[in-house]
């Protein structure tokens, strides 16, 4: 236990140290956006790719989180501010993204009619504009990804709007302050955990599909620093289907932003649910910016 302890308020404590060489330096692990030239870009590749996913990172990000409530504690509208910051991140993203269910369902119209009563082979968003020009099969298969946005990027939007389906056999009986702490456990104990391995799993099994060699958990930074000296591009885009979607490695992309998105709403959730466990139930709801339908249409707005 001691030991566990230790090595707990160790790693809080480098997180500091980690935080200002990261920025005092970022050189090291940024060099590559303007491309793998030396191999000092492709050694900060992979300085980016293992703190990433590391203990390190996840240090620096929950010490940040443990100042931010700290100051929350003793500044409530500093808290209320942090809630409202993240949950107007979550509704802007949402509320864009949303539109891709309007843009699937036309492409799958325009895929209809031009391949069964046109019947052409090929779809051109621009006439003669070779990489606008694909296959039917191609837009078809492409419109997964549209379905794949809604999942990602807008479900931190529906849980601020309360549109996940919720059983509350238990927690509709009980008091306002009882619910609160349900909700202040259920974001400590389920969101930001879940988020978490999430982000650790999806961040590697993306990266194994950017480049090569590839990259693991289980790789030390050592072993990466001499990996590097071989490390190109390798994107994925084998669909499957020779003339198919592909541009599969975008959904790696998605899974890492779903996974950033989530554990950033259970940081606001924990926060609301703090914050109205204090203040009581006229708090409730207090600045949640929640879509409407608008008057006569309340029928059809659910339980919310």
């Amino acid at each position: 236990m001691l030991d566990a302890l230790a090595w707990l308020f160790s790693n809080i404590g480098q997180a500091f140290i980690n935080a200002g060489y990261a920025i005092t330096h970022p050189g090291l692990w940024l060099s590559w956006i303007g491309g793998l030239e030396t191999t000092e870009d492709k050694q900060a590749l992979m300085r980016f790719v293992y703190y990433g996913g590391s203990v390190e990172f996840f240090f620096v990000i929950f010490t940040g989180f443990l100042i931010v409530t700290a100051v929350g504690l003793w500044r409530n509208s500093f808290m209320w501010g942090c809630v409202r910051v993240l949950e107007g991140f979550a509704n802007t993203v949402g509320r864009f993204f949303a539109w891709a269910g309007l843009l699937m369902v036309l492409q799958q119209i325009v895929i209809v009619f031009m391949q069964r009563i046109f019947t052409v082979a090929e779809i051109s968003l621009i006439w003669n504009v070779d990489f606008l020009t694909k296959d039917v099969s191609w837009w078809a298969e492409e419109l997964k990804l549209y379905n794949a946005m809604i999942v990602c990027l807008c479900a931190t939007y529906t849980f601020v709007q309360g549109g996940h389906v919720r059983v509350d056999l238990v927690y509709s009986t009980i008091s306002h302050r009882a619910k609160r702490v349900i909700d202040m456990f259920g974001s400590l104990v389920f969101m930001m955990p879940a988020a978490v391995l999430t982000w650790m799993y999806g961040w590697y099994f993306m990266w194994r599909h950017l480049v090569t060699p590839k990259v693991s958990a289980s790789d030390k930074v050592e072993l990466l620093m001499k990996k590097a000296r071989i490390l190109k591009w390798n994107v994925e885009t084998i669909g499957f289907s020779p003339n198919g979607f592909n541009g599969y490695f975008l959904f790696k992309l998605l899974l890492v932003a779903f996974a950033a998105m989530v554990f950033l709403q259970a940081i606001a959730f924990f926060y609301r649910s703090f914050l109205e466990w204090k203040e009581g139930p006229d708090s409730v709801g207090k600045y949640l910016d929640r879509d409407s339908l608008g008057e006569g249409e309340e029928a059809y707005e659910g339980t919310h």
